[in-house]
């Protein structure tokens, strides 16, 4: 009897292995793809004229962020069934898209594209150091949960008062802050689906842009401060 309980119990937690190494590999696949409408969505928010903008600096921004919790709200809403894979690319389009004005930016100085591919590159050593490292030791980072979740609070507060204060010196503090920040929430996210605390690869692919997204941003916002060159 024991060795057929030992079996038994050997063959369960393979199987929970074998589930949770699914949900990471489709957690890395979904990931991959939807690079593909985030880049779309770049490609055409760079080609779209933000003047409203410049005329509502403080509502376009808020307005964008409500249509964006709409859509996150739509894709946990609907996160078993294919619509909340398509409400998940539909996201990261407008993701892209909204990258648009800030990439624009970018380029107008001479090392514009350059600084870009820095941003891009920081991102991606990041997420493959912090998710090699979950992977690999397969140690919980649940404990990180409190204080990321008071740290993203702060954060968005602090990025909302600062559309009406305009302060570049808070600006650049918040983006570095968000570095590390969101550098935490890759070790968090990837560590909760190697423990089976995350089942779902389509929340677990949306947790995880949204932190290389915003990496990305806060680097290349950082990039731009202290290494951009103007023409």
């Amino acid at each position: 009897m024991q060795p057929e309980l030992r079996y038994s119990g050997s063959t369960a937690q393979t199987g929970l292995v074998v589930a949770r190494n699914k949900v990471l590999r489709n957690t890395y696949w979904m990931l991959g793809l939807t690079m593909i409408p985030t880049m779309f969505g770049a490609m055409i928010g760079m080609s779209t004229n933000f003047a409203f903008l410049a005329q509502a600096p403080i509502m376009g921004p808020l307005v964008m962020l409500a249509v964006m919790m709409g859509l996150l709200f739509g894709v946990s809403a609907t996160r078993n069934s294919g619509m909340g894979i398509a409400l998940l690319f539909l996201f990261t389009f407008v993701a892209g898209w909204w990258l648009g004005p800030m990439l624009q930016y970018a380029l107008h100085f001479k090392n514009g594209a350059q600084l870009i591919g820095s941003a891009a590159a920081g991102t991606g050593i990041i997420f493959f150091t912090l998710a090699g490292i979950a992977t690999v030791t397969k140690k919980d980072f649940g404990f990180m949960q409190n204080f990321l979740f008071v740290g993203l609070v702060l954060l968005i507060i602090a990025s909302i008062a600062n559309l009406f204060f305009a302060m570049p010196a808070a600006s650049l503090a918040i983006s570095a802050v968000a570095v590390l920040l969101f550098s935490g929430f890759i070790l968090f996210d990837v560590s909760r689906i190697v423990n089976g605390g995350e089942t779902n690869y389509v929340m677990a692919t949306m947790g995880i842009y949204l932190s290389l997204y915003n990496l990305f941003t806060s680097l290349l916002h950082l990039l731009l401060a202290f290494s951009g060159e103007r023409d």
